[in-house]
């Protein structure tokens, strides 16, 4: 069979331009290797580059030689993946958004670059973070005590970047006024989905910076290594405030004591349960403080706002034993842990008993950065999820030019569209509040809509990314993909700094401590947004369905003066759900009416007012607030069980 088969190879390449004599050999070598001779095929390709064989004869031949799914042969099909491109290019509204309020070149030159970096180095970082999680060392090999946090080199990297960005420099140098805040955080937005979470410490460190700053600067060294782009002298800050007793609930569920020094400083003894970050240079935490018996004050009233460098001059920890490194759901590439506090040197940074007061400025720039991230992932989500409908192909045709699956995009589009409005315009108004320009009014918005951002986007990312990984089919669940990293993710945006439970009720105090104000100021700024869209006749369905919402809200507002405390904490979080969606709407609407708006603005807002814009009027008329609502809740949650 062998010379067979060289003959024929041979005779095959001398055969010059007869075409029925090179027909017969190539019959012959199709018959050949049908009874299983491959070597044919292999010698009759080698005189290919000598000869003229067209593509498809050796198709034709191939064709005979390969069984597609015999042995090591897997088919000949892969489906391409969905490939990540510049984000601010791919974003239409950012950009629009940037052209209306801040038309500077080099910003938009500055985030065109930095989307290319994102693309080609950051999401690789990213990436590694996931797959080498944080390790803990308790002891080096002789035996001591070591409590080292051990990171990839890729979280190290992110470091240096985050440091030479200006991530968080940017928000203190202040290059554009009113609008630096605006421009940070467009960075942080094209950042943050490819960041492997390094935006978590990012967002504590900014927040430590922030209160460092208002309180007076009482620790400069540590504000300038927190905000400078020199990597070298760059810090990272952690925040310990969550104990055993208590998440939220700081005042009274912080059992860490401080115990004065000679030299005026503090030594902290406590446990603290839930430490993001805890890698970080430095920290600021809460401790009550002793006096001469060990007493300490109870409440709010006896919290005082600390400082501490993690690590000693030695290398060392600063009086830390670490207890153990979370196992969590999502954000693994975080370093989170359980910390006891034995001896810890601190030094006082608020006046005493002024410490919950103190964080405020604190949780302010965290639930925005939370606000920046939750947004952040559903534009990602909607970025991958169009990119592969116009590569997957089922039933005939790609998924692009399914309407059920476009209708499908479309609403997740209209979802970020919305959450990026309300999150530019907390940044807008954080930027105001710093560069002192702000009017009475955007303060208390600033105020008002900082937790209805946070906990309404947490939610919009989780439904959107879930939606998001359906557009994918069986892939948006398989691991190695790293799509479903994005779902476990996001699931923490509606816990970290407030569940929406606990932000609801924070809207309900800031209502209360301003007598009514932060409303006040929200109903005249929607009232104002909506005028300049009576020029549009395509608005009018969207302005009649927010004017109307609006309405019904301040009638509900009004008669819920007169109403118990009781059965406004039930009315809570569909207040902040109606306020966010109503703002949301005039948001859309005022984007709409710009000049420069396109079809797809006025498109985004119409669809977005065709929901119920005011869920905590319609649930009001169902009767869901009345007083027996509680006790019927009960029976229902806990029907057959003992209490």
């Amino acid at each position: 069979m062998r010379t067979s088969t060289q003959t024929l190879t041979h005779a095959y390449a001398h055969s010059g331009d007869g075409a029925v004599w090179r027909h017969r050999c190539l019959s012959m070598a199709v018959r050949v290797c049908r009874r299983g001779n491959r070597v044919a095929l292999h010698m009759l390709s080698r005189s290919v580059s000598h000869n003229s064989v067209s593509v498809e004869t050796l198709s034709e031949l191939d064709s005979h030689t390969h069984t597609p799914f015999s042995r090591s042969a897997i088919g000949t099909f892969f489906q391409e993946r969905p490939l990540l491109t510049n984000p601010f290019t791919q974003d239409a509204l950012l950009r629009a958004y940037l052209q209306r309020h801040l038309p500077v070149r080099e910003v938009c030159d500055e985030l065109l670059r930095f989307g290319e970096r994102v693309v080609c180095e950051v999401e690789a970082l990213g990436r590694r973070c996931e797959l080498h999680p944080p390790a803990l060392q308790r002891y080096d090999p002789w035996g001591r005590r070591r409590d080292r946090i051990l990171t990839c080199d890729a979280w190290a990297q992110l470091r240096r970047i985050s440091a030479h960005e200006g991530l968080v420099a940017a928000g203190y140098e202040r290059s554009y006024g009113e609008w630096s805040r605006v421009y940070q955080m467009s960075k942080m937005y094209l950042f943050a989905p490819s960041a492997g979470l390094y935006t978590c410490p990012l967002a504590m460190t900014d927040g430590a910076a922030k209160v460092i700053e208002t309180l007076g600067m009482p620790a400069r060294k540590a504000f300038e290594r927190l905000t400078t782009r020199d990597d070298k002298r760059f810090w990272t800050s952690g925040q310990w405030m969550t104990e055993r007793r208590g998440g939220s609930d700081v005042s009274s569920g912080t059992e860490t004591v401080a115990k004065q020094q000679q030299d005026g400083w503090f030594k902290l003894h406590g446990f603290k349960w839930f430490t993001s970050a805890t890698d970080a240079d430095m920290t600021l935490t809460l401790a009550r403080i002793t006096d001469e018996h060990g007493r300490t004050t109870p409440g709010s009233r006896g919290l005082s706002l600390f400082l501490a460098e993690v690590w000693d001059s030695d290398g060392s920890s600063n009086g830390i034993e670490v207890q153990r490194l979370k196992d969590k759901l999502g954000t693994r590439q975080v370093p989170t842990a359980e910390l006891l506090l034995d001896g810890m040197n601190a030094r006082l940074l608020s006046e005493e008993g002024r410490g919950v007061a103190s964080i405020a400025n604190m949780l302010t720039i965290t639930r925005i950065y939370n606000t920046v991230c939750a947004v952040a992932a559903m534009r990602r989500i909607v970025h991958l999820s169009r990119e592969y409908a116009c590569k997957r192909s089922v039933f005939g045709k790609l998924l692009k030019d399914h309407a059920l699956h476009v209708q499908t995009l479309s609403r997740m589009e209209v979802e970020t569209r919305a959450a990026f409005l309300l999150m530019m315009e907390v940044c807008r108004l954080l930027g105001r509040e710093e560069n002192r320009s702000a009017s009475e009014r955007e303060t208390l918005l600033l105020r008002l809509m900082t937790p209805v951002a946070k906990l309404y986007t947490a939610k919009q990312a989780v439904s959107v990314v879930s939606e998001g990984l359906e557009s994918f089919g069986g892939q948006g669940y398989i691991e190695d993909t790293g799509l479903p990293s994005m779902l476990r993710d996001a699931q923490v945006l509606s816990i970290w700094e407030g569940t929406t439970n606990v932000l609801s009720l924070d809207v309900l105090r800031s209502i209360a401590k301003s007598s009514g104000s932060v409303l006040q100021a929200f109903f005249r700024d929607v009232e104002e947004r909506l005028l300049p869209a009576e020029a549009c006749p395509a608005l009018r369905p969207a302005l009649a369905s927010l004017r109307a919402s609006l309405s019904a809200l301040m009638r509900f507002c009004e008669k819920a003066a007169s109403r118990p405390a009781g059965a406004m904490e039930l009315a809570a979080r569909d207040l902040a759900y109606s306020l966010a969606r109503v703002y949301m709407g005039a948001l859309l609407v005022d984007h709409a009416s710009w000049e420069h708006a396109t079809h797809t603005d006025v498109y985004t807002a119409l669809r977005w007012c065709d929901q119920d814009l005011c869920p905590v009027v319609s649930r009001d008329a169902a009767g869901c607030f009345d007083p027996q609502t509680t006790a019927m809740d009960s029976a229902l949650v806990y029907d057959g069980l003992k209490l």
